[in-house]
């Protein structure tokens, strides 16, 4: 069978090489802890030259720190290894999740967790929100105790690569270069990216995912999707994970259990955010039994299983996480959405897959902004 690569799109020139030996050495450390630079030379696939000048820069920068000897076996002879380690309590991140009306900050370490939190129960929109999210940034910032490496903004909406808001219609953004006025304005380099892909990329770093197909779906006042296949975010042309206006009622076919379709936000009739956005999941059960109530959550479970069947079939995913109130989530619809995919899956394509809650509970989509930061500042997620 010939395998075919991709073609290159630009000329890969040698600081490139350089950052993306880099990046190995700071992954290997982020993920498996101090060791020696033999030991990171064996991971990673580098020579021990080319791993010395790295972990030197890198000294140099505070980025990683030596630690003491490694123990030898008592059979060994030699000098002991130094162990390295980065320096994961020695920076700080400024993570902000922009919400449709409100907006949650913090200030996090390297390793996800939140040391300081401010936010803002309603933002403005258009100019004025820009902002009122330059003036939260400030204040996260001056409330760090440790060099900040970056800020991550986690936001609805279409996004680029570059950070640049395409269509946000609730903040009332378009075409807004955001990333680089956060900079600008900061002095700190920004990262901006759509709220579910944050998230997902949150759960792959820090939230136990298990395997390289990820799907995060995201439930809040909206419905949102990220989708990580080998290891890599899938961004398309920015709107990947749009899950939430897939129509799934028909207008002439009202259904027996969710009654007739709702006008969506995009104009359209019975697109899934009108039956699993916390809105309409707290509308559908507010004054019914527990019996009821479950029912009225597994018929939405159902069809959340048809949505995602195909998308189980196409890609082979191992795990979906769902993000969102547990209450509402976690039971029926959880077991509903499950049973659906099997149903219409092949069993070998299904048996193997995991549907869970989110680990990371409301925090899912700043450690997402923490992974931001790591990513496009060292490489790391």
């Amino acid at each position: 069978m010939t395998v075919r690569a991709l073609r290159a799109t630009g000329k890969v020139l040698p600081r490139h090489g350089r950052a993306q030996n880099r990046s190995m050495i700071l992954q290997h450390l982020f993920h498996a802890g101090p060791c020696s630079r033999a030991d990171l030379a064996r991971a990673t696939g580098l020579t021990r030259v080319t791993v010395s000048d790295l972990v030197a820069a890198l000294l140099q920068a505070g980025l990683v720190e030596e630690l003491g000897q490694q123990p030898r076996p008592d059979n060994k002879v030699g000098k002991p290894a130094t162990l390295v380690g980065l320096r994961t309590d020695s920076f700080q991140i400024v993570g902000i999740d922009l919400l449709d009306v409100a907006a949650h900050g913090a200030v996090l370490d390297l390793t996800g967790a939140v040391v300081e939190r401010r936010g803002v129960p309603e933002m403005p929109t258009g100019d004025a929100g820009v902002r009122a999210l330059v003036a939260l940034c400030a204040e996260l910032l001056a409330l760090a105790t440790h060099p900040v490496l970056g800020i991550g903004i986690t936001s609805p909406g279409v996004i680029d690569e570059a950070g640049t808001v395409l269509q946000a219609p609730n903040r009332e953004w378009y075409d807004l270069p955001l990333a680089e006025i956060l900079t600008a304005e900061l002095g700190v380099p920004a990262q901006v990216a759509n709220d579910a892909n944050a998230a997902a990329l949150g759960e792959f770093t820090f939230g136990g995912a298990t395997g390289s197909g990820l799907l995060t779906i995201s439930v809040g006042d909206g419905v949102g999707a990220g989708l990580i296949l080998d290891g890599a975010l899938l961004l398309g042309q920015g709107a990947v994970g749009e899950l939430g206006h897939v129509t799934v009622i028909d207008d002439d076919v009202p259904d027996a259990m969710l009654g007739t379709p709702e006008r969506c936000a995009c104009g359209r009739l019975g697109c899934l955010e009108t039956i699993l956005s916390v809105p309409a999941l707290r509308r559908r059960i507010a004054g019914l039994d527990p019996r009821a109530a479950e029912a009225a959550l597994a018929a939405v479970g159902h069809r959340l299983g048809l949505v995602l069947a195909p998308v189980v079939s196409m890609v082979n995913l191992t795990e979906i996480v769902l993000s969102g109130p547990a209450d509402l989530l976690g039971g029926p619809l959880l077991d509903a959405t499950l049973s659906t995919i099997r149903e219409r899956t092949l069993p070998y394509v299904s048996r193997d897959l995991q549907l869970r809650m989110t680990t990371l509970g409301e925090d899912g989509a700043l450690a997402g902004a923490a992974v931001l930061v790591l990513s496009g500042r060292l490489g790391v997620s």
